[in-house]
């Protein structure tokens, strides 16, 4: 069944469980995600990136939606860290009602203008939006612990950045990279995690939003 994101993230957050978000490229992918979460009788987000948004274009966003609708389990369809306002707007004229307006790389006061607008774009349409601050790396070649730390996300900088944005969710670097292609022990990653636990734990009562941080 066709839900909003809102909605899959805010029951997340009650029942204390996570969503898994999923991209996806064609039917035979559509098909696996369904499958699975049926079978685990669990909730789950389709997401579209821009790069098979450009290609798929309307036919995979209503593929999407359609499979989301007959789906047996709660699900959602994403637009998954647009940089760019053109796709926001194609997604959301296809009929997206969840979309991530990602100005992360941008520096700070241009990522806010970014996704205010975005925001503002958004809701006039009755979508949900989610943005990004800080960065959350793809690889960790040549990255030393300090300059990992100059990228995670200020608490302090994330309310302020929610509060002038109006956005519904917020994803944020905690420690959590996309790639992970330097080889560490588990103790080396969970002692570095651990290290992070008092900034993620600041960043739910300094941001104030309904939705769960991504």
């Amino acid at each position: 069944m066709l839900t909003s994101t809102l909605e899959l993230l805010e029951t997340a957050r009650r029942n204390i469980y996570a969503i898994g978000a999923f991209n996806v490229y064609n039917l035979e992918g559509v098909q696996a995600v369904i499958k699975a979460a049926e079978v685990n009788c669990s909730p789950v987000m389709l997401q579209i990136h821009p790069s098979a948004l450009k290609y798929g274009g309307s036919s995979l966003v209503a593929l999407c939606l359609e499979a989301a609708r007959t789906a047996a389990v709660p699900m959602s369809v994403h637009l998954d860290h647009s940089t760019s306002a053109d796709a926001i707007r194609l997604a959301l004229e296809a009929g997206m009602s969840s979309v991530m307006a990602d100005g992360s790389h941008l520096p700070y006061e241009e990522n806010l203008n970014f996704t205010r607008a975005m925001a503002q774009l958004a809701r006039d349409r009755g979508a949900v939006v989610e943005a990004e601050i800080g960065r959350i790396s793809g690889t960790e070649d040549g990255l030393s612990i300090s300059e990992k730390e100059a990228k995670m996300t200020d608490p302090k900088q994330a309310g302020e950045f929610v509060r002038a944005t109006l956005v519904d969710a917020l994803a944020v670097t905690i420690g959590n990279v996309h790639v992970e292609s330097i080889q560490k022990t588990d103790t080396q990653r969970g002692s570095f995690l651990d290290s992070q636990e008092p900034t993620a734990n600041k960043l739910r009562p300094a941001v104030n939003i309904n939705a769960p941080i991504g």
